[in-house]
């Protein structure tokens, strides 16, 4: 988790330094419904590289976002799921999606 020295002013710039991009949104968005494995994650997400992936989900764990679950198994599993703070940010992601299918009922 991130010294309170070290974050801007500003609450919103908070927010958007911890989930503002693409990625860690959508991750968040998966993570919402059931705890998702390394590869689950990569084939689901369209696009993104396994470098971006392993640095969001580093970086979401360290902000203490996601949790990182690693069973004692031949071949080990990595689960990773939302952590309490995390589950904070359903009712932002909600709005979000409302907004989304509202706009996407205007738009021609």
């Amino acid at each position: 988790m991130r010294r309170k020295e070290d974050l801007p002013e500003c609450a919103v710039a908070i927010t958007v330094s911890m989930i503002g991009n693409k990625w860690k949104l959508l991750i968040i968005r998966n993570l919402i419904s059931r705890p998702w494995r390394f590869n689950e994650l990569q084939r689901d997400l369209k696009g993104i590289s396994q470098k971006v992936l392993t640095d969001s989900l580093r970086s979401m764990e360290a902000d203490g976002i996601i949790t990182r679950t690693v069973y004692a198994e031949v071949p080990p599993r990595v689960e990773y799921a939302l952590s309490g703070l995390g589950e904070s940010l359903c009712p932002v992601i909600e709005e979000m999606r409302k907004w989304g299918l509202m706009y996407q009922e205007l738009a021609q």
